[in-house]
């Protein structure tokens, strides 16, 4: 948030002619000679770059200490090791192992075009499933460089996640010091993002997960662009730096499957930038067309997987473009003709996207997504449902609304105050701003305000960072696990608002007592202060949480898979829950009839067909749908048969329970339309071992935690019997 102009006394000196507004650009300007930067800017520029790079392999550095202190990892077996990637990060490792495991380097993606593994009895290509290129790539260097006498195949594979988090912080870094022109707010930047360790990753623990591959590059994307909409920009430069967004992007839309979602949102924003006029037409174009071509790019390299073509945000861009292309008087008129064209506009460009987005579904005949839409409109309240599928997110933590004890713990690290008060006032500069924007006639040149005589104008990079913060920041309420996509950006916003110098500017024009010396002299206190602050009380906290040490343990699991690998045929196959059946086929490469990775219509519906050994059915129904998902062996949890976790109607036996029409186990009220269940269920009744349950079933191996079962081939009838 800046003048375009500087007053000195009465007059105003101009820096140079608006480019959205070329008035008095006949006028003969002076021009100075060139002159390179002074010793004290390359000091700084140097300095500062140090200090990122520090901050970056400090995080880096920190939370490998913390994986390593949390597992001793460096001392338990490798089964062990693989183990402790839970949940679908044990499936995203196993395709890492696979091709370090394939004789060449053609045949291990040729094993992964053709995967007969991952879903028994289906040959699918992971390539274009799954957001695994990381793997791939990993993979490939790890078998080039000479490094595999001295490292590990799964040291090399944690090791490049964590050095991600040094980009990470490395970006945000970059981003509050363009903002702020302070490389203090940087520091700043990097110390709230480790204090904050808990709400800002969760890399230390769930290695794999693709937002840890994506969110560094996004952070990247998002700094690119805060340099591409600086005022001063050269073209050259603008071209150098819409190179680097494209490449950014595409590299966060290769490493994680809710990309779109992302997009979609930044893609509003952008929209909503161009609406109210704080962006060139040529900057809006230039924004969407690179989001639009990193989107087909990866469309591409994911062997045209058709999700994508369906995504929100490829339909809103197509649809934003063809307006614009017809709707060129937009930005004429007075404000309130403005405003009724912008209502227009925005609701046409609305009603274009659904036409397009339910026309290409219907047309690809694509139900990829459909549940995280039935998730989003039970969670909004536009209906109940008892859907397996969204209820399964429904009754995640992860996917609900934000905790309130978020803002505690970032209350004590001194992050919420500075971001609430800049949000705060910046937000009513930009209201102000859109204001006088939308009162200027771009076609006549009339105004309301002038906007180069108007104090309340914001540069474009301080205006989009600010909605972004605004737009992933609601994103992040409504879904918690979309919080790490915000609470980074979050340190470097709020840092900004400590070091800059629009904040601080407002606050001395109120107090009468703004002048240059006591805007330097508070932009540079404030944040050491705070540092000091920070170090004081987080220092020994920090000390001792890299003091405690932990180690991996869980032998029943161990049990299980060492039992699977020496017991079991090399092509048997098996069934259970998601999330055990991804570290399966990590630790002892069996197949499997399910696994995490949800974003495939037919692949829920095999799941929910599979999870009736926890529902209230007979044992022929359930052998006769195990057989047909070619089951030859089905692990039962206890911890899952008998779920204490969750509340009354959020336990997986409820949600079945509830999909079947099942009334629900334990006391609590029930719909009238629920009936009562005709068999036991299916995970409780098998261990008794009675027939007809012991003449499909035989319990091959069990423990205090598991019970595998292996299938039994169902005779077939005499034609006396019939």
């Amino acid at each position: 948030m800046t003048a375009l102009r500087q007053r000195k006394g009465n007059k105003w000196k101009d820096p140079g002619p608006d480019p959205q507004n070329q008035r008095g650009a006949h006028a003969e300007v002076p021009v100075k000679p060139l002159s390179g930067p002074s010793c004290w800017t390359v000091l700084c520029v140097v300095t500062g770059s140090t200090v990122g790079v520090g901050l970056g392999l400090l995080s880096c550095i920190y939370v490998a200490t913390l994986h390593e202190n949390d597992l001793w990892f460096s001392n338990i077996k490798e089964v062990e090791r693989e183990i402790s990637f839970r949940t679908e990060c044990g499936l995203y490792y196993s395709y890492y192992k696979q091709m370090l495991r394939a004789p060449s380097i053609q045949e291990g993606l040729s094993e992964l075009i053709n995967d007969n593994t991952t879903e028994s009895k289906r040959t699918i290509n992971i390539l274009q499933r799954m957001n695994i290129y990381q793997e791939v790539l990993l993979s490939i260097l790890y078998r080039i460089l000479p490094i595999q006498a001295y490292l590990e195949p799964i040291y090399f594979y944690i090791y490049t996640v964590f050095a991600l988090q040094a980009v990470y912080v490395l970006a945000l870094f970059i981003t509050s010091w363009m903002l702020s022109d302070s490389w203090l707010a940087g520091v700043l930047t990097g110390v709230w993002y480790i204090l904050n360790r808990v709400d800002t990753t969760r890399v230390e623990f769930t290695i794999s997960l693709r937002e840890n591959w994506s969110l560094p590059f996004f952070a990247l994307q998002v700094t690119a662009i805060t340099c591409y909409l600086k005022p001063t920009l050269r073209p050259a430069h603008q071209t150098v730096l819409l190179w680097l967004v494209f490449v950014s992007t595409l590299c966060f839309g290769l490493t994680w499957q809710f990309n779109q979602f992302i997009l979609l949102v930044q893609a509003l924003l952008v929209f909503t930038l161009d609406s109210l006029d704080f962006l060139s037409s040529e900057q809006v174009m230039a924004l969407y067309l690179v989001q639009l071509l990193s989107l087909l790019c990866v469309w591409l390299l994911q062997f045209c997987n058709s999700m994508i073509l369906g995504s929100l945000v490829l339909s809103f861009i197509g649809a934003v473009l063809f307006v614009k292309r017809f709707q060129t008087g937009l930005k004429t008129g007075g404000l309130l003709v403005r405003l009724a064209k912008l209502a227009l506009h925005t609701l046409l460009v609305l009603g274009l996207t659904l036409i397009i987005n339910y026309s290409v579904k219907k047309v690809l005949q694509l139900r990829s997504d459909e549940h995280i839409f039935k998730f989003v409109k039970a969670k909004f309240g536009l209906g109940s449902t008892r859907d397996f599928d969204a209820s399964l997110y429904l009754c995640e933590e992860a996917f609900g609304l934000l905790p309130l004890d978020t803002f505690e713990r970032m209350a004590g690290t001194l992050l919420v105050y500075p971001y609430l008060c800049t949000l705060f006032v910046l937000l009513m500069v930009l209201a102000l701003a859109a204001l006088t924007n939308l009162s200027r006639d771009n076609g006549k040149g009339r105004t309301a305000w002038n906007r180069e005589e108007s104090n309340f104008t914001m540069r474009p990079d301080i205006a989009y960072n600010l909605l972004h913060t605004v737009f992933f920041g609601l994103l992040a309420f409504s879904t918690m696990r979309m919080k790490y996509v915000w609470t980074g950006h979050m340190c470097a916003f709020a840092a900004f608002g400590v070091g800059g110098k629009e904040v601080w500017t407002l606050c001395l024009r109120v107090i009468h007592c703004n002048t240059k010396a006591k805007l330097r002299l508070i932009r540079y206190s404030v944040p050491i202060v705070m540092l000091a602050f920070l170090y004081y009380k987080f220092w020994p906290k920090l000390r001792e949480e890299l003091s405690e040490l932990r180690e991996f343990y869980d032998p029943d699991t161990v049990e299980l898979m060492t039992w699977i690998s020496s017991r079991t045929p090399g092509r048997a196959v098996f069934a259970g829950s998601m999330q055990l059946l991804a570290g399966i086929k990590l630790c002892t490469g069996r197949a499997l009839t399910n696994h995490p990775h949800y974003e495939d219509q037919a692949l829920r519906e095999r799941t929910r067909q599979v999870y009736q050994i926890y529902a209230r059915q007979s044992a022929e129904d359930v052998h006769r749908l195990l057989l047909s998902a070619g089951a030859d062996y089905v692990v039962l949890e206890d911890s899952i048969c008998y779920e204490r976790r969750h509340s009354r109607g959020c336990r997986l036996r409820d949600l079945l329970d509830l999909a079947n029409g099942h009334i629900m186990d334990g006391p609590g009220e029930d719909d009238p339309d629920l009936v009562p269940a005709s068999h036991p269920r299916f995970c409780l009744a098998v261990k008794a071992g009675e027939p007809p349950y012991s003449t499909l079933f035989s319990r091959v191996f069990h423990n205090k935690t598991f019970h595998v079962y292996k299938l039994k081939k169902a005779k077939k009838r005499s034609k006396a019997a019939a």
